[in-house]
């Protein structure tokens, strides 16, 4: 017997994907899944993982956007690739589109190059945006926390990397990064 499994995400912690589940519940998902992770990579998306993981021939993956699956064309296709080696399939809600014909796999890949296309423009509004922020001298950029100043002290001294980022509670490579950047 087959099975309409429900997958919701929302990208901050301050967000609720109540709303999708809703949907998924009205569709008929017995089974749904939701984390709060961005949906830029697969990485970290464990609720997805597990979905993937148990899904069996004849399931469907139910989301209620396709921007809720990913917003990579390349991720959204690896995910239908891999629902389609299970022999489960993929329907989306809004808009309505499944991968169990020809023709809703021509749309689903349309659809995912719409939403990285999205993406883009979000990436670039969010840029301009920053841009105008530094010329109104609004934005500064993250602050710093890291003392640079005492980082090039222990490497003076002598102190390898790998002991400065433990004394200094960071990662090495921001201990490189302020090596390599010229002294203020």
């Amino acid at each position: 017997m087959s099975s309409m499994i429900g997958y919701a995400r929302v990208s901050t912690g301050d967000q609720s994907a109540e709303i999708q589940i809703e949907r998924l519940r009205a569709a008929g998902c017995q089974v749904i899944r939701s984390e709060k992770v961005s949906g830029k990579s697969r990485d970290g998306r464990d609720e997805l993982a597990t979905i993937l993981d148990f899904i069996r021939a004849d399931d469907v993956l139910v989301v209620a956007k396709l921007d809720r699956l990913g917003r990579s064309t390349r991720d959204v296709l690896n995910l239908v690739h891999e629902l389609e080696r299970k022999c489960a399939a993929l329907r989306v809600l809004e808009p309505a589109i499944s991968t169990d014909g020809a023709m809703g796999k021509m749309v689903l890949t349309v659809l995912g190059m719409v939403a990285e296309m999205e993406l883009g423009f979000i990436k670039d509004r969010q840029k301009a945006g920053i841009e105008a922020a530094k010329e109104r001298g609004v934005y500064k950029g993250r602050p710093v926390t890291l003392d640079h100043a005492k980082v090039r002290e222990l490497h003076r001294v002598g102190t390898g990397a790998t002991a400065i980022a433990r004394t200094m509670n960071c990662s090495r490579g921001a201990v490189y990064k302020v090596l390599a950047a010229p002294a203020d």
